[in-house]
């Protein structure tokens, strides 16, 4: 059975999630994170006063303690929109703790928000699934912004999308147009001091007092601004850039985004190891999870 964790309160501490855990929610939270072959920082800012708002947040770790999914979406809407929605995912996750291919988890997240979700409504999601022994990281984007990827070993900036030119074939993994959606599940590989950063365009939409919009372009420059740190000093600059950009303009929309960063020390399994000889990495996956 997996454990859930709700977070509803900024925390020092980070959540260091154990096999078959689900964390996370729509509440508002500033928290540090420990993950399998991962470090990070996840901020979610609600727009009203309650603690609950209509961005979507969860972090899941398999039962072998190797697979790590995160999941964001953004509901038009606060309340109860915003709830069936994360109990949706939620369940979608548990369900598929144990799966790298997100291809079954995004067609019954698809069916389901379209049946739930109605016409003066949308809603937005981007899951990711990180296999800690060969670093690879598999993604689908449903709608959503595309996410900042730095690369540590170039030091450079730019977006994590569909047609990255760094995408590559796992196999065993289905990649590209999953049946029965407009989604693509796509791969890359993270090396040493890669920071992925998905987030709502809480952010990207966000105005200063002369009611311009932050934009893409706004975001990327203030991510080329920041000091490449630890997660947690990395989200206490960007909040600040982001409030510094505001001014007095009050934010129009929920705010959630999620710093994740591979280490430096952590070291890539060799393929011509056992497990992954012959089959691949996703069959190895598959004998790992069992």
């Amino acid at each position: 059975m997996t454990s859930e964790k709700s977070t509803s309160a900024s925390e020092s501490r980070p959540a260091v999630l154990q096999c078959l855990e689900i964390w996370g929610g729509n509440h508002r939270v500033s928290h540090a994170l420990e993950l399998p072959g991962l470090t990070g920082w996840l901020h979610s800012e609600p727009t009203e006063q309650s603690s609950e708002g209509g961005d979507v947040h969860y972090v899941s770790v398999c039962s072998k303690g190797v697979l790590t999914r995160l999941a964001l979406a953004d509901v038009s809407g606060h309340g109860q929109s915003a709830g069936s929605v994360a109990a949706l995912l939620r369940s979608l996750i548990r369900k598929h703790i144990d799966t790298w291919d997100q291809s079954e988890l995004m067609r019954e997240l698809n069916s389901s928000l379209n049946s739930q979700v109605t016409h003066s409504q949308y809603a937005s999601a981007i899951l990711f699934a990180y296999y800690q022994p060969t670093r690879e990281l598999v993604f689908t984007n449903a709608g959503h912004p595309p996410a900042l990827w730095y690369h540590g070993g170039t030091k450079t900036w730019d977006w994590l999308e569909s047609a990255t030119p760094l995408a590559h074939v796992i196999e065993g993994l289905p990649l590209g147009l999953i049946d029965g959606t407009d989604y693509v599940q796509v791969a890359v590989s993270l090396l040493p001091d890669d920071l992925v950063i998905p987030y709502t365009d809480g952010i990207t939409e966000a105005r200063n007092p002369d009611g311009e919009m932050l934009g893409r372009d706004g975001l990327l420059a203030i991510a080329k601004g920041l000091s490449i740190d630890e997660p947690a000093q990395m989200a206490e600059r960007l909040i600040a850039r982001l409030q510094e950009f505001r001014g007095t303009t009050p934010p129009g929309d929920d705010c959630t985004f999620c710093i994740l960063r591979q280490p430096r020390s952590q070291k890539k399994s060799d393929p011509s190891t056992t497990v992954n000889k012959a089959v691949g990495v996703a069959s190895s996956v598959a004998s790992l999870l069992g």
